[in-house]
């Protein structure tokens, strides 16, 4: 019997309260969800991957533990530049599952020319989720529905944190409260102990694989 897997991989560059409502409200609508790390052929990152895999496992743990639930897992070896090599991964795996892959509504537009999108997206479903700032413009579904016929648009209330802004600006309402010692004692995105709300410190969060 198949069971629904969420697909979730993010640049996490860094992970902001965004990216965490995200994966709390994709436990709340998927039996199993999956997360990973991931660099973006069409930016630069602020820090290397094995620390943004170390953050966003930061953020899986606190929800797992939060909620008591193993339904969350950082799986960094879905991570890749190329979708469709996520896919794959994620489909060796879990061969059993329907693959659901998440993206917000500032990727719609991007996905038709994606690397061999033709090969993997007829493969999976995609469920998209509302960011706030990027409404989704005449068309844009329409032409990914041409490719991929099993869209839905997830009702979920994502707070507006861009991971760009905070590399600009940092703020620490923003990101996930379980991040900001670290990335106050790492000199990460620009912050600081002066961001941080009291003297408590903690060991610093360790690059996934260490």
């Amino acid at each position: 019997m198949s069971s629904q897997l969420a697909l979730f991989g993010t640049s996490a560059d860094p992970p902001t309260v965004g990216h965490r409502a995200v994966l709390a409200g994709l436990m709340q609508l998927f039996p199993r969800v999956c997360t990973w790390a991931s660099d973006n052929p069409f930016k630069q990152h602020g820090a290397p991957l094995e620390v943004r895999a170390a953050l966003l496992g930061a953020v899986v743990n606190s929800l797992t533990e939060q909620s008591c639930s193993d339904r969350l897992q950082l799986r960094q070896d879905f991570s890749s530049r190329r979708a469709i090599d996520s896919i794959e991964a994620a489909r060796g795996c879990f061969p059993n599952d329907d693959l659901v892959f998440v993206v917000g509504t500032d990727l719609v537009a991007q996905i038709p020319s994606w690397y061999a999108v033709e090969a993997w997206l007829p493969s999976c479903s995609i469920a998209v989720v509302q960011r706030q700032g990027w409404p989704l413009q005449a068309g844009e579904l329409e032409r990914l529905q041409a490719l991929c016929p099993h869209i839905a648009r997830l009702p979920l209330e994502i707070p507006a944190a861009a991971s760009s802004s905070v590399r600009h600006h940092p703020n620490p309402e923003l990101v996930p409260s379980e991040l900001l010692t670290d990335l106050a004692q790492q000199n990460l995105y620009g912050f600081s102990t002066d961001d941080l709300p009291c003297a408590d410190r903690t060991d610093p969060i360790q690059p996934a694989g260490r």
